[in-house]
C-alpha cells in the first residue's frame, strides 16, 4: 500500500489517493461520455493498494495509464495521456524560452549572466545551452532535499552550479617555479623546462590556460616577479654569450657579475667589457619588454572553454628586490601602461600589487620607485589592484626580507577577491591552493522576512535564528559538493592535480583526488548586507553607527559559525564577502516578486555587493574606508575595498596612492580605484567623460567604455546583466577630502 510519494521536486510526502481520483475524473469529464464513478474508484483503490510503500509521481501516473488502458474506457486513457504530456511540455516550456532567446542571440539576464563570456558567439551559445540544461539535472539529483529547498527559495545560491557534475574545483594559484623547472604536459604535447624569457612568459600563459579548462574558475600566478626573475639573468648570460660569438672575446666574468638595475643606456663613451655588458642588458631589458607585451596580448587573446572566453586570470608582484625581479615588475607595468593592439586597455590579467613596508610602501624602500609606476599605472589603466601584505592577517611568521623564496609566506589573491591563505591541513601559504567551491546565502530575504516584528530586538533575535539555520544548510551544502568533488580521479584534471594542486604530485592517474582536496577552502558568502540592514533597522551601516554595530555583529556571526563547521566537518570553511555578477540582480528580482516593492531594499535592481556602502550613497573616500575596513578581517575568503574617482584619473596618479594609504591606515587587505575610461576606436582619443557618445576628436560613435563590473573589466558594457548596468548607473565617486 502506498505511504509516501516522491514529488518531481525531490521533497517526500504523504500518499493523498483522492489526487489520483481528482485526475481520473478531469480526463473522464473531457469524453463525450463522462464520469463513471464506479471505475474512478475502482482504479484508485487498486493502485492505492497494490502500489509500493513509497512511489514517484511518474510511477503512480504510469500506473494509472496501465490501469485506463485495461479498462473499457480507453478514450479516458488517451485524454489523460494527452493532458498528461501537455503538463511535461508546459514544465518544459521555460527550458524552451531561455533555448530561443540564446537561439536569438537575445541580451538578457540569461545570455549576460558572466559579463567575460561572449553567449553569442557559436562556442558562447553552446556553453549556455550547456550551462542551462545541467542546472535543473543538480536541482533533481545532486542536491539533498533541503538544499534544494532552499535553493528553490531563494535562501541560497550555489556558485557555478552548472559544473557541479564535472567534479571541478574553482581556483587556484599556480606554482610557476615548479611549472618552469619542470615542464608541463598541456594536451597531446609537452613543454620542456624554460631557459630563457621569452618561454618562461609563453609557459606562465600555456599553465593558466591549461587549467582553465579543467576548473570553473579563475587562474593566479602568485609571485609573478620572483617566478620569472631568474629567466631575466639567464637571457641576460645569453646575450653575453652572442657577443662572445661574435667577437671572439672571453666574456665569461660578466655572466653572474653584480648589476644594479636592468635599464637600457647609451653605449655612446663605453668601451670593452663595460660596453658589451650595458648592450647585453639593452637587448635583456628590450626582450623582457617584449615577453611582457606578449604575456599580456595572449592573455587578452588566448581562448579557453571552447574558444568561448579568455581566461580569467592574476597575477601577483612587486616584493622581489633584485635587479632581475625589478626588470620584470617594471616591465610589466610598462607594457601595461601601453596597452595592447591600438593602445586600447588589457582587460586579463588583472594585476595585483603586494604593498609590503620595508620593500615597496615608503620612500626609503626599494621597490618604492616601482610602487609610485603602478600607481601611475593603475590612474590610466585600473591595475593593478592593491594587496595589503600589512595587514594583520596577511602577515606570516616566517616572512624573512633576506629569504630568497619569502614569497612563500607572502598572500596572494585573485581575480576579483578570492583569498586562501590559512590551512588546517598543511603549510599556511597561497601557493598551491584555491578555492574549492563557494555558496551565498541571501541574507536580505531573511531580513525581510522579519520585518513583521514591530520590536527591533525581537526582528533582530529572529534575524540570527534564521541566518543559524541557514548557516547550517549551507555548510552542509558545501560537505556535499566537496564529498562529490573528492571522487574525481586524478586523470580528470591532467594539469592541475599532476603539476599545481599541493600534493598532486604523489597521485597516480587512477588516484582519487581525496587525499589532497582539503587542502583548499570552502566559502560561505553573502550578499546585500546595506539592504539587510535597512530591513532589520530603516538604515543601511554607512549612514548609521547603530547598522555598522549591527552589521559587524551578523558577519562576527557568521566568522564564530563557520569555525564551528571548521571543527565539524573537518575542511577549510571560510566567509566570503560575495563578489555578486548574476546574482546582484537575481535575487532581487525573486525577492521583489515575492515581498513587493520595499523602500531601500528590493527598490532597485540588485543587492549591494557583500559588505559595500551602497553605491549610491555619497561619501568621502575616507568614511567609506571606515565603515568597509572591519569587515576585511572577518571575510578572509575573499574582499575588497573600492573608491570611484571623478575627473580624469590618468594624470591623478597622487589619487591613487592615497587610497593605497587608507588600505594601509585602516588595516584592510585589498583594494582598488574604479573611474571612468573612453576611448574611440577609430581614432585612439581617451577621455573620462561619464556618458561620452561621440568622440569629439573624430566624430566616431564607436567608443569603447571601459568599466570594472565586480574585480575584473569589461571593455563593453554591452555584456553587463540588467543588475549590474543599474548598478553602474547609481554610482557615485567617493570625494577624497570629504569630512564624510
Amino acid at each position: 500500500m502506498i505511504q509516501t510519494v516522491i514529488k518531481r521536486d525531490g521533497r517526500i510526502v504523504g500518499f493523498n489517493e483522492e489526487k489520483i481520483r481528482a485526475a481520473i475524473r478531469k480526463a473522464m469529464l473531457s469524453t463525450p461520455v463522462g464520469e463513471d464513478v464506479a471505475l474512478l474508484n475502482q482504479i484508485a483503490d487498486r493502485i492505492s493498494y497494490r502500489g509500493k510503500d513509497q512511489m514517484s509521481v511518474e510511477e503512480i501516473q504510469d500506473q494509472v495509464e496501465i490501469e485506463l488502458m485495461n479498462s473499457e474506457r480507453k478514450d479516458v486513457a488517451k485524454r489523460y495521456i494527452a493532458y498528461r504530456d501537455q503538463r511535461s511540455i508546459a514544465r518544459r516550456s521555460k527550458t524552451h524560452e531561455m533555448f530561443l532567446d540564446i537561439i536569438a542571440a537575445k541580451s538578457n539576464d540569461i545570455t549576460r549572466e558572466n559579463a567575460n563570456m561572449n553567449a553569442d558567439t557559436p562556442a558562447g551559445m553552446m556553453m549556455k545551452f550547456a550551462s542551462e540544461s545541467t542546472k535543473p539535472f543538480v536541482d533533481d539529483y545532486l542536491l539533498s532535499p533541503e538544499v534544494r529547498e532552499a535553493v528553490r527559495h531563494n535562501y541560497l545560491h550555489i556558485h557555478d552550479k552548472d559544473y557541479y557534475p564535472t567534479k571541478s574545483l574553482t581556483c587556484v594559484q599556480h606554482p610557476m617555479d615548479k611549472i618552469l623547472s619542470d615542464g608541463l604536459v598541456a594536451g597531446h604535447g609537452a613543454s620542456r623546462p624554460a631557459k630563457r624569457i621569452e618561454t618562461a612568459s609563453i609557459m606562465g600563459c600555456i599553465s593558466m590556460e591549461t587549467a582553465q579548462n579543467e576548473m570553473h574558475g579563475g587562474q593566479a600566478i602568485p609571485a609573478f616577479d620572483f617566478y620569472l626573475a631568474p629567466f631575466v639573468r639567464k637571457s641576460y648570460i645569453e646575450e653575453v654569450k652572442k657577443l662572445e660569438e661574435i667577437s671572439g672575446e672571453d666574456y665569461s666574468d660578466l655572466y653572474e657579475s653584480d648589476i644594479d638595475e636592468y635599464i637600457k643606456k647609451d653605449l655612446k663613451g663605453l668601451a670593452g667589457k663595460e660596453r658589451a655588458r650595458q648592450h647585453a642588458i639593452n637587448q635583456t631589458v628590450g626582450r623582457v619588454h617584449q615577453s611582457m607585451e606578449a604575456f599580456i596580448h595572449n592573455m587578452n587573446t588566448i581562448h579557453s572553454r571552447g574558444g568561448n572566453q579568455v581566461v580569467f586570470s592574476s597575477i601577483n608582484y612587486g616584493t622581489d628586490t633584485s635587479a632581475e625581479g625589478r626588470c620584470i615588475i617594471r616591465e610589466i607595468l610598462l607594457s601595461t601602461y601601453d596597452g595592447v593592439g591600438n593602445s586600447e586597455t588589457a582587460i586579463f590579467p588583472i594585476q595585483i600589487w603586494k604593498k609590503k613596508r620595508g620593500v615597496n610602501y615608503l620612500p626609503e624602500d626599494k621597490n618604492y620607485d616601482l610602487y609610485c609606476l603602478a600607481c601611475k599605472v593603475t590612474a590610466r589603466r585600473f591595475f593593478p589592484n592593491f594587496l595589503n601584505l600589512d595587514a594583520t592577517y596577511n602577515q606570516h611568521e616566517l616572512w624573512k626580507a633576506d629569504d630568497p623564496k619569502r614569497y612563500r609566506y607572502e598572500v596572494a589573491t585573485m581575480g576579483c577577491r578570492t583569498r586562501v591563505f590559512e590551512n588546517r591541513f598543511g603549510e599556511k601559504t597561497s601557493i598551491g591552493r584555491g578555492n574549492i567551491s563557494f555558496s551565498t546565502i541571501n541574507i536580505v530575504r531573511l531580513a525581510i522576512e522579519c520585518m513583521d516584528e514591530q520590536n527591533q530586538e525581537s526582528r533582530i533575535n529572529k534575524f540570527f535564528a534564521k541566518l543559524d539555520n541557514m548557516l547550517e544548510i549551507t555548510a552542509k551544502q558545501l560537505d556535499e559538493r566537496f564529498q562529490f568533488q573528492k571522487t574525481a580521479l586524478a586523470k580528470q584534471f591532467p594539469l592541475l592535480m599532476s603539476s599545481l594542486w599541493v600534493g598532486s604530485e604523489k597521485l597516480k592517474p587512477n588516484d582519487t583526488i581525496e587525499s589532497v582536496i582539503n587542502q583548499g577552502t570552502l566559502g560561505i558568502g553573502f550578499i546585500g548586507l546595506a539592504e539587510c540592514l535597512i530591513a532589520l533597522t530603516g538604515k543601511h551601516h554607512g549612514e548609521s553607527e547603530e547598522a555598522q554595530k549591527l552589521g559587524l555583529r551578523i558577519i562576527s556571526y557568521m566568522r564564530e559559525r563557520i569555525n564551528d563547521f571548521c571543527e565539524k566537518y573537518h575542511h577549510n570553511y571560510s566567509v566570503l564577502a560575495t563578489p555578486a555578477e548574476g546574482l546582484s540582480g537575481k535575487f532581487t528580482r525573486i525577492d521583489k516578486k515575492d515581498f513587493g516593492e520595499i523602500k531601500g531594499v528590493t527598490d532597485k535592481d540588485y543587492y549591494t555587493n557583500s559588505n559595500h556602502v551602497p553605491v549610491y550613497y555619497k561619501c568621502s573616500a575616507k568614511h567609506k574606508a571606515e565603515v568597509e575596513a572591519p569587515y576585511h578581517e572577518l571575510t578572509r575568503g575573499g574582499h575588497i575595498f573600492y573608491v570611484e574617482i571623478d575627473g580624469d584619473a590618468t594624470h591623478n596618479p597622487d589619487a591613487v596612492m592615497n587610497i593605497v594609504d587608507l588600505i594601509d591606515r585602516y588595516n584592510m587587505g585589498y583594494g582598488s580605484v574604479n573611474h571612468n575610461r573612453n576611448r574611440c576606436m577609430d581614432c585612439g582619443y581617451e577621455n573620462a567623460e561619464k556618458d561620452l557618445v561621440e568622440c569629439p576628436k573624430c566624430g566616431s560613435t564607436h567608443i569603447d567604455k571601459l568599466q570594472r563590473i565586480t574585480g575584473y573589466l569589461v571593455g563593453t558594457t554591452d555584456r553587463w546583466n540588467r543588475g549590474k548596468l543599474a548598478e553602474l548607473h547609481d554610482r557615485v565617486t567617493h570625494g577624497l577630502n570629504l569630512k564624510k
